[in-house]
């Protein structure tokens, strides 16, 4: 059975940091796309960060490019999401989710996404 476990959301002020991270199991993830989608109160879930299980091509929103880093440890089957220069607009919970893709380029359309995790609360004050 897949599973995929996020860690690491909380409370920051704007302007700090934090790293998600997202444990997967029950699979081999090769050929898989991971992502860290986001959905705040009232709107769409939204991808703002993806990667090929390669590691060779991610996608950024423009919303946190320059400020999110999204990273694969394929030896340890885990995801991470490391968030710095926070924003309030950044508060919303996190998702991990998983797609199985071969292509050269991540997914970031949510139907195509097979697993999903939990989510965790991430939540920055002004």
């Amino acid at each position: 059975q897949v599973q995929l476990v996020e860690s690491g959301g909380g409370l920051v002020q704007a302007g700090g940091s934090l790293r998600l991270s997202c444990a997967a199991s029950g699979r081999t993830f090769s050929s898989y796309d991971m992502a860290w989608f986001r959905q705040a109160p009232g709107k769409e879930r939204e991808c703002v960060a993806a990667i090929t299980w390669s590691g060779r091509s991610t996608y950024y929103a423009d919303s946190v490019k320059g400020r999110f880093t999204i990273s694969s440890d394929n030896a340890k089957n885990t995801v991470a999401l490391q968030m710095n220069s926070l924003k309030p607009e950044d508060t919303a919970v996190y998702y991990c989710a998983a797609s199985y893709d071969s292509g050269s380029y991540p997914d970031v359309v949510p139907d195509e996404y097979d697993y999903w995790g939990q989510g965790t609360q991430v939540t920055v004050s002004s």
